[in-house]
């Protein structure tokens, strides 16, 4: 049962100051992923991708009683079928204390409203398999699982590999 709260979530663009609070968000989510072990960013990292000259990525904070409970972490993407921009979610995540009090629902329809402001044919996100309550979440939504596609990844010795 999530905590209760008096409070409406406010969901808000990170800041430069935030790093900490979204790169502990982000430890969170790798720990409930079951994935802590393949964690190999830094705070430094992560605030470079998204305050740095080139801002590889935008995230947002949902703060309950002026508390972060969640965050969510995107970027864009582009289809050639459309010819027009996506966003790619790549994160998001609710403390467990705070599941299923529509702080999710309020991070995911932030994201789609910079999807639609944004002129983005699509949002895309991934799940894992075992997520059970994730998909049902995303299906009651309206969100498609796109059976057909498979996730492929080239990184470290395959990649410097096939990049030389």
């Amino acid at each position: 049962m999530p905590a209760q709260s008096d409070s409406t979530p406010i969901i808000r663009e990170a800041q430069p100051s935030d790093v900490d609070t979204v790169f502990d968000l982000i430890l969170a989510l790798a720990e409930y992923e079951r994935l802590r072990h393949r964690v190999r960013g830094t705070r430094e990292l992560l605030e470079m991708a998204l305050f740095g000259p080139r801002r590889h990525a935008e995230a947002v904070i949902a703060e309950l009683d002026s508390a972060p409970v969640g965050f969510a972490l995107f970027f864009h993407t582009f289809s050639t079928f459309v010819c027009r921009p996506g966003l790619w979610l790549e994160d998001l995540f609710v403390v467990p204390e705070q599941r299923r009090s529509g702080i999710g629902r309020a991070l995911l329809a932030h994201v789609a409203s910079v999807a639609v402001k944004r002129g983005c044919a699509r949002l895309e996100w991934s799940v894992l398999s075992w997520n059970d309550p994730a998909l049902s979440f995303y299906a009651a939504l309206g969100a498609e699982t796109m059976s057909d596609w498979r996730t492929l990844r080239l990184d470290g010795a395959a990649l410097r590999a096939l990049g030389g």
